[in-house]
């Protein structure tokens, strides 16, 4: 696909190839003149430690276009949407690692209620500082 940054479109899977590796990410090559960034946080679901481990200059990427900066024209791109999160297999006992975290014990349907009783203390505790 040819052209200028114009005809990429946010959602659009194509294949580029890897034209720098930095700490932060990879820089790729979506067509003669046309780069994107694969950010380190992008390429694989879980911590990546160094990206040059996953990837190499030279390397063919099928990439996901997830942002394009209207003004800066920057394309950001990721590995990470593209690939399956978890592996639920029985050999790969994995999956246990990922769950929900909840701030709040989930099983309590308390909803707004905490805040509702809090508020005329906090008022009152504001009204003191004030005076």
């Amino acid at each position: 696909m040819g052209g200028s940054k114009m005809d990429y479109k946010i959602g659009m899977i194509i294949e580029g190839k890897v034209t720098g590796i930095q700490p932060y990410g990879a820089f790729v090559a979506l067509d003669d003149n046309t780069q994107g960034l694969i950010h380190i946080s992008e390429c694989h679901h879980g911590f990546v430690a160094n990206i040059g481990e996953m990837l190499n200059v030279g390397d063919a990427v099928e990439v996901m276009i997830i942002d394009i900066d209207e003004y800066s024209k920057k394309i950001s791109l990721s590995l990470r949407c593209l690939e399956r999160p978890f592996d639920f297999s029985p050999a790969k006992k994995s999956y246990k690692n990922y769950h929900k975290k909840y701030w709040t014990n989930r099983r309590l349907q308390i909803g707004f209620k905490t805040i509702d009783d809090q508020l005329p203390l906090w008022i009152s505790e504001a009204l003191d500082k004030i005076e």
